[in-house]
């Protein structure tokens, strides 16, 4: 049986097959207009390669930029909005403050539900949970008859408080679903993301409502047409917090999906650095559109349960759509292989955040596009040749690459060859992405020349080297089938669900008894999810409380194992609160009592460190060299050519150019490489 992963990306289609013999993969470009069509053209192609139907496929694991798309490009459904009267424009107040203080021009997000369409109903409920309220059934049907009249497609019910009592929102929720049966999406916040801030709980209900009604459509013909096809095996979907779930969970809430493709990247990567030793590591996943950076220690990603999406203004964190869901902590920048490069009005060079895309793609692919890219800049360099790239699934026109760069960046810059050109827009993407890297490792607290750099993504082992000289990072790791990674994280991660509980009391003032009922029962329910696609022996659970100090926006959270038996322990979590806010900061404070914020509960498949011994080929073929363009020598060097393949345990120094199918590894003067055990290459920078 075949087990198969497809990550649509904005610029590649990546199709990955694991069967008893190891993993094969087929790279194409992603189909716009239709990204189920790019995706079963690969599945297609891998299968034929194979020799096997899609009978012979036991699972299918799918990761997708869709939902983030529709809520950046605003191609969702017509949404409206039920809340509490008097607070329809909580979307618009956002968080009464200015994420730019001093820029005027600066745009404020859109709301995803028009104004006219944000309805009041009136009920209450105080913030302990009690009724002040009810909504009364005229209302309701009333605003029921607005909504059919405006053709709405989906409906998201946000009530103040209904994160400790969402009995209102079900009942209108259910009320509605009389009126309108299926035809419309209803959505609950106190489903969606049953947490307080009604901002934050409010818009994240409002995206999940607006994204449904198209993922449900597109997920449901996708895995319609796999089983026209022959498809009969299970069907699941990558989370942003690195775990899977079922089709039917994901339909449901889409909103978890918004990075999952990304977060297939830190799933491989975590992995790969369980199995090398790699105890301090930072991912770095570069792709055709974008580069994602996340900091990893133990084999285990830095999450969250905070995430900003559709950015309005220069990508200035405030300026997006808040989504409470649970995710890997992303810093996602516009450097991509497909990235734009072009000569700004002051005649700076600029490289990003725009994309060639897939269509017309770069000027190379020879498809229409006539702008320079990074793509181009590579190909011009001699760092990538033109033949088997992505797999020779792909044909290249290397000439139109140095006439796009000459054009757009050589002669409005008055650079004097081609070549220095090319190297600039490297050098410049390479220091945007080690930049976005030293910043959000600062913000982190960690020294980012004690870790460890680990690259995939199609771009991600040809900048490697220099953006590791520039962090002052010694050791690179390159996975294998690093080109396709996020596709193969997919086949790595364990089926998982998360699920939380807001609090906001005084440690001290907590009904330990009544919480650690909720909790089991939360636990109970996150079980009951992963235990529809996984067995029931195969599941653990673990909680994660959130504390702080009152007054405090520095909130601490302490992980713990958990069963039907876990029970609050107010004593133990202050100490343990303390003892860890001391390791962070440094000191502790007096008299100040300690804030119990929320609970969350996580069920996860177990999946044990399955690792497969690497046997290298024997290279028969003669040793062949590339020219590549080096900037700082400012003329070209003879490069190495090797199959990776061939690589073993034995160093080779460079230069080298380290050549398979989804990707190509540098290997700059200074640096050697070897493969691991498990076939992983590894770089090391010299102590010279």
């Amino acid at each position: 049986m075949v087990k198969i992963s497809i990550d649509i990306g904005g610029t590649f289609t990546d199709v990955v097959a694991e069967t008893a013999t190891g993993l094969s993969s087929v790279k194409v470009l992603t189909t716009p207009d239709a990204p189920d069509r790019g995706a079963l053209d690969g599945v297609g192609r891998l299968l034929s390669d194979l020799g096997k139907s899609h009978g012979d496929i036991s699972a299918v694991i799918h990761g997708t930029t869709l939902a983030t798309n529709a809520l950046i490009e605003r191609r969702g459904a017509k949404t409206a909005f039920i809340t509490t009267a008097g607070f329809r424009d909580v979307l618009d107040m956002r968080y009464e403050k200015r994420f730019e203080q001093y820029d005027l021009d600066i745009e404020m997000p859109t709301s995803l539900v028009d104004r006219p369409l944000r309805l009041g109903l009136r009920e209450r409920i105080l913030a302990d949970g009690s009724v002040l309220q009810a909504p009364q059934d005229t209302e309701i049907d009333a605003l029921a008859a607005k909504i059919k009249n405006e053709d709405v497609e989906a409906v998201a019910i946000g009530f103040l408080h209904s994160y400790r009592n969402p009995a209102h929102e079900e009942y209108v929720a259910d009320r509605l679903q009389q009126t309108f049966g299926d035809t419309i999406t209803i959505c609950q916040s106190a489903d969606v993301a049953c947490e307080i801030r009604e901002y934050e709980r409010f818009s994240t209900v409002c995206a999940n409502a607006y994204v449904r009604p198209l993922m449900s459509q597109y997920l449901g013909a996708l895995k319609s047409e796999l089983n026209g096809l022959g498809f009969d095996g299970s069907f699941l979907m990558m989370l942003s917090g690195g775990g899977l779930t079922t089709l039917e969970q994901a339909m449901r809430f889409p909103i978890r999906l918004v990075e999952s493709g990304p977060a297939g990247g830190v799933a491989l990567a975590a992995h790969v650095a369980r199995e090398v030793g790699s105890t301090k590591t930072l991912s770095l996943d570069i792709g055709g559109t974008t580069a994602k950076i996340c900091f990893i220690r133990d084999g285990n990603p830095q999450t969250t349960r905070r995430f900003e999406v559709a950015r309005a203004w220069r990508d200035v964190k405030g300026s997006g759509l808040p989504v409470r869901v649970p995710t890997v902590e992303l810093v996602e920048i516009g450097a991509g292989g497909g990235s734009i490069a072009a000569v700004d009005t002051l005649g700076r060079l600029k490289v990003g955040p725009r994309s060639a895309g897939s269509d017309p793609g770069p000027a190379a692919y020879g498809r229409g596009g006539k702008d320079a890219t990074i793509t181009d800049a590579h190909l011009t360099v001699g760092n990538i040749a033109a033949e088997g790239f992505a797999g020779g699934m792909i044909s290249l026109t290397p000439a139109n690459a140095p006439d796009a760069i000459a054009h757009h960046v050589q002669a409005p810059m008055g650079i004097g060859d081609v070549d220095t050109a090319a190297a600039g827009i490297i050098e410049l993407a390479d220091e945007t992405m080690a930049n976005a890297a030293r910043v959000h490792g600062i913000e982190l607290g960690h020294d980012i020349a004690s870790f460890d750099l680990l690259v995939t993504g199609g771009g991600g082992a040809l900048h490697a080297a220099r953006i590791a000289e520039k962090l002052g990072i010694r050791r690179i790791i390159v996975p294998q089938n690093a080109g396709v990674g996020s596709a193969v994280g997919f086949l790595r991660s364990p089926v998982a669900f998360e699920s939380a509980i807001s609090v906001m009391e005084l440690l001290h003032d907590v009904d330990a008894a009544e919480l650690s009922q909720r909790v089991v029962d939360q636990l109970a329910y996150v079980r009951s999810i992963v235990g529809t696609a996984v067995p029931a022996d195969d599941v653990v659970t673990t909680v994660k409380v959130e504390l702080r100090y009152k007054g405090q926006g520095l909130e601490v959270v302490l992980e713990h194992p958990a069963d039907d038996s876990f029970r609050i322990d107010v004593d133990q979590l202050e100490a343990e609160f303390i003892e860890r806010y001391n390791v962070l900061v440094g000191f502790t404070l007096k008299n100040i009592p300690v804030e119990l914020v929320s609970v969350s509960l996580t069920a996860r498949e177990k999946r044990a460190l399955d690792t497969h011994p690497f046997t290298p080929q024997r290279s028969e073929a003669a040793e062949t060299t590339r020219m590549v363009f080096d900037l700082a020598a400012q003329r070209r060097i003879s490069y190495q050519i090797v199959k990776r393949a061939t690589l073993g345990a034995d160093v080779l120094s460079g230069p080298a150019v380290v050549v398979e199918d989804q990707t190509t590894t540098l290997v700059r003067p200074g640096w050697s490489v070897r493969a691991s055990s498990e076939g992983h290459l590894i770089l090391d920078r010299s102590e010279a």
